[in-house]
């Protein structure tokens, strides 16, 4: 169903046939049958789709079997990677935004409505999932790394985003069509941001439980920091790039 109109559903019950339901997944087969499954639960509207992003294990079958919507990718190219693809089909499929979640079961799929309603209520063109930073329920590392990483994403950005390292979200078309994003693995959820803010779209948060599992966590110790400080100073370069584009555009039309 075709739903590029700018006007919003009115009820949450039709916001579901609005969207999809993407979810990156790599080696998740242990998890991901029963995400999709409770996903599905909410509606039968709901259309879920799932990238498989080069997993070695069984995770596109079990997908299938759940009853997703499969994509997959001949080798491992990282959640950037797979995130595109995942929009791409959105796009054509028209769409008026995704959910995107994770597949190791560190969100809610019961939680959906969370995002939907903040959407309905403002308008937003993005809503990120917050959790609270609560020792016990979170590592202590991680509080002190999404702290950070949050701070940094949000004076990127130009405005507070509490929990900018969710990838529980919502996001309108609307800003899928109008970005381009190039990295390739984790980085890719910042990027989002920082250049959907810098373009004026709205960016609203809403509350999610915070789950830490024992699953493996495929973000690099070293690598993903790293690519992380990277994009912190290319964002400088688009803030620069995005004011000078912005000064060309108004000195033109003082011209005519």
């Amino acid at each position: 169903m075709n739903h590029l109109s700018s006007e919003l559903p009115k009820t949450l019950k039709e916001a579901y046939s609005f969207i999809k339901v993407i979810i990156p997944a790599y080696n998740a087969q242990d998890t991901l049958g029963e995400i999709v499954q409770r996903v599905r639960s909410l509606s039968s509207q709901l259309e879920v789709v799932v990238v498989d992003d080069g997993s070695k294990d069984a995770t596109a079958e079990v997908a299938r079997s759940s009853g997703a919507k499969v994509i997959v990718h001949g080798q491992n190219k990282g959640k950037g990677e797979a995130l595109r693809t995942g929009f791409e089909y959105a796009l054509r499929s028209g769409a008026a935004g995704v959910v995107t979640l994770d597949a190791d079961g560190q969100h809610l799929p019961e939680e959906i409505p969370n995002l939907l309603r903040r959407w309905l209520a403002t308008g937003a063109s993005i809503v990120v999932g917050s959790r609270k930073r609560e020792p016990g329920k979170m590592p202590l590392l991680r509080i002190i790394t999404n702290t950070l990483s949050s701070w940094l994403v949000s004076l990127a950005a130009g405005t507070h985003i509490p929990d900018s390292q969710s990838g529980y979200r919502f996001l309108s078309t609307q800003v899928l069509r109008s970005l381009q994003t190039t990295s390739k693995g984790y980085a890719a959820e910042s990027e989002i941001l920082i250049k959907a803010a810098m373009r004026g779209f709205r960016i609203e948060s809403a509350p999610i439980s915070t789950i830490y599992s024992s699953e493996k966590s495929y973000i690099h110790p070293v690598k993903q920091p790293l690519l992380f400080l990277g994009l912190m100073f290319c964002s400088i370069f688009w803030r620069i790039r995005y004011l000078v584009t912005r000064f060309k555009a108004n000195s033109n039309s003082f011209d005519k």
